[in-house]
């Protein structure tokens, strides 16, 4: 048998313990580009074959990225045995992240969690452990309203207006949905903190526990994952789409990420609470993530329409509470870097909830990292709306703008393989320009018969 790895006796003995416990297959999910798990299933007694490395693959161009290279070697997926979890909603499945290998043990240019891992062996030679706690959004429809002028959020309890935030009718009207969601977190030791309803309708958050960095990025794949089997076994369909619609909130993943020393376990960002004992590698860290801000969007902030979201004002004219410079701030929930008086980590409020979480979280790492290293002065705090702020630096307003950021950042080559920076900055240059060949309604509506 071809395999990376001599078959365990330790994993045949957990084989057969799940399958006593009614467990019949195993995958061990490889996490494509834009996030979504890829994994061939295996039969329960196979599991000792499938973490020995037994399955390949040809991912390129079936994972987001790349062109489909038939000459090119395959990859195999290596299972973390640490992320096993039986799926809640179907315990015929045990669930594993795996890493993607070419060659024996090398990493795959293109394996967005060896990316991570590759900065979070950074962290450590500094004497760091990474934490990481995300915050996601995301909007629940009818799917029979799809292909239609307007989709049909999943509750709509009168017009509540401007916003249906934190409204307990909307997310009773939903708990259908939402009951089956918190079941399965809470199955999976989530560490679930909170839920609501959020700014736009059929919008929901979900808060849960912060974890080490690879682990946090692990967490969120499977929460993905859980948000839309939860959807479709209560007939509905989830979007992590950034902004389905002009006029209300986007969908973030507010990104919650702080350092601890690797011996003692102390944070050290932050002693004390309030807006007062943020410490020098705090400030040093926010400012490397700053001088790397615009490179950062293109992996942030992935698709075009997620630069719908990075604007001042929704159509109603409302504020968006999306980031657009690059600034901190405190309590101030406009900047893309907030410093909260209640937590000991730095709030990056421009990631959207299309972000891969590993791509985004190895660079940003990497960025702070940076910003240690070289004492990177952040500047002075914003302490007003920074929308109104016509002097700061701000963020890409399109994807090109961020994809020519990321392609000419140095870090960027430092961080990534450079077949994975060629083949990512392709492909989204491709899809920036797939949507800007697109003529639109409100080009035809604008111009067709006034010029």
């Amino acid at each position: 048998m071809d395999t990376v790895n001599e078959l365990s006796t330790q994993h045949a003995e957990l084989a057969a313990q799940l399958q006593q416990g009614g467990v019949q297959y195993a995958v061990g999910s490889w996490i494509d580009v834009l996030g979504r798990p890829k994994s061939k299933v295996v039969p329960i007694d196979h599991l000792p074959n499938l973490l020995a490395g037994s399955e390949r693959y040809t991912p390129r161009g079936m994972g987001g990225i790349g062109r489909m290279n038939p000459v090119e070697d395959e990859v195999v997926g290596i299972p973390d045995p640490s992320t096993l979890r039986v799926l809640p909603w179907d315990r015929r499945f045990a669930w594993m992240v795996a890493d993607m290998v070419q060659g024996g043990s090398t990493p795959f240019a293109l394996c967005p969690r060896s990316a991570l891992k590759q900065q979070v062996a950074e962290a450590a030679d500094m004497g760091y452990v990474c934490q990481l706690g995300i915050e996601p959004e995301f909007y629940v429809f009818h799917p029979d309203s799809l292909g239609t002028d307007k989709l049909r959020p999943i509750a709509r309890s009168g017009d509540v207006a401007p916003t249906p935030a934190y409204d307990v009718e909307v997310t009773l009207d939903a708990m259908p949905f939402l009951d089956k969601v918190t079941s399965y977190m809470t199955d999976l030791d989530f560490g679930l903190f909170s839920f609501d309803a959020e700014g736009g309708q059929g919008q929901y958050e979900f808060d849960f526990a912060h974890d080490e960095v690879v682990a946090a990025a692990d967490r969120m794949t499977l929460f993905r994952l859980l948000v839309k089997q939860a959807a479709k076994e209560t007939g509905m369909l989830a979007t992590f789409m950034p902004k389905p619609f002009a006029h209300l909130w986007g969908s973030g993943a507010h990104f919650n990420m702080s350092l601890e020393d690797r011996h003692s376990g102390e944070n050290v960002f932050k002693t004390g609470t309030g807006n007062e004992g943020w410490r020098k590698e705090a400030l040093h860290f926010a400012g490397g993530v700053l001088r790397h801000a615009k490179a950062l969007a293109a992996l942030s902030n992935p698709t075009t329409n997620s630069y719908r979201r990075l604007v001042p004002r929704l159509a109603d004219g409302n504020f968006s509470w999306a980031p657009t410079n690059v600034s901190y701030g405190h309590n101030n929930r406009s900047c893309m870097l907030r410093l909260p008086a209640n937590r000991p980590a730095i709030e990056n409020r421009s990631v959207d909830s299309a972000a891969n979480t590993y791509l985004t979280a190895a660079f940003m790492l990497a960025a702070g990292l940076e910003g240690i290293r070289d004492g990177v002065d952040p500047g002075d705090p914003a302490d007003v709306v920074s929308y109104t702020q016509g002097d700061r630096e701000v963020l890409p307003r399109t994807l090109i703008d961020a994809v020519e950021a990321f392609e000419q950042d140095p870090l960027t080559h430092s961080v990534f393989h450079a077949a994975f920076v060629r083949d990512y900055v392709a492909m989204k240059r491709a899809e920036w320009e797939r949507s800007h060949a697109e003529v639109s309604d409100f080009e035809r509506t604008n111009y067709l018969l006034n010029l």
